[in-house]
């Protein structure tokens, strides 16, 4: 069986009992709040990765989390639970594609100005996206599907996909890709057709994690 994604949104309330994760490969992004993670304190923005079991203690106001884990498939996933914990399950997606050989987990976020667009395009691998603002269409499939704010999508990366930003307003997502260890450090983009090369990429990137994690085991 394929190792499977799943992003979870995490509301902690402030004073609430730490929460304790198994170990998992994860990227833990701050929507808003604050949080210490294993003895790191971080802030709207700001994000944990890694892959052994965690403690998550929520600032005095509280914190909303986007947690994303990579499992086996025989794994039953891990919403929190607990005295003034909310966790919900936003989206759940087996890695078919996912690369053969050793691994890379890869979280970044990608921003476009009013207007912008990533032409015809493919990844090295799979992965899931989550919309923090703006709006955004993506074409693929022959479909064209529309996200909002809070709004998760999945990417086989294998498939071309063409994304169009929203023409009034800035617009970023947060996403996290397992790709082959050999991109570390480079770029996972591919160009579906020649003529689009030579066009400006008017996307930007924040690298989060860029991390070798191991092959998940049932």
């Amino acid at each position: 069986m394929h190792p499977i994604m799943r992003l979870y949104e995490d509301s902690i309330s402030g004073g609430a009992a730490p929460v304790h994760l198994p170990a998992l490969a994860r990227m833990i992004f701050v929507v808003h709040g604050s949080v210490t993670i294993e003895g790191r304190g971080l802030h709207d923005g700001e994000t944990w990765h890694g892959e052994s079991a965690a403690q998550v203690t929520a600032g005095k106001d509280g914190v909303t989390l986007w947690r994303y884990e990579l499992m086996a498939a025989a794994h039953a996933g891990d919403p929190l639970s607990g005295p003034g914990v909310r966790s919900e399950e936003k989206l759940s997606a087996m890695l078919e594609t996912i690369p053969q050989g050793e691994l890379l987990l890869r979280g970044d976020s990608v921003a476009f100005p009013p207007g912008g667009c990533a032409f015809l395009h493919k990844h090295w691998g799979p992965g899931i996206r989550c919309l923090i603002e703006g709006g955004i269409r993506i074409d693929t499939h022959g479909r064209s599907t529309s996200y909002g704010p809070g709004s998760a999508w999945y990417e086989t990366g294998s498939d071309p996909v063409f994304a169009q930003a929203a023409a009034d307003r800035p617009s970023r997502f947060i996403r996290v890709m397992v790709l082959p260890r050999s991109l570390l450090g480079k770029s996972s983009f591919q160009f579906v057709n020649e003529e689009d090369k030579t066009k400006p990429r008017v996307q930007q990137y924040k690298i989060f994690a860029d991390a070798p994690i191991a092959t998940p085991k049932a």
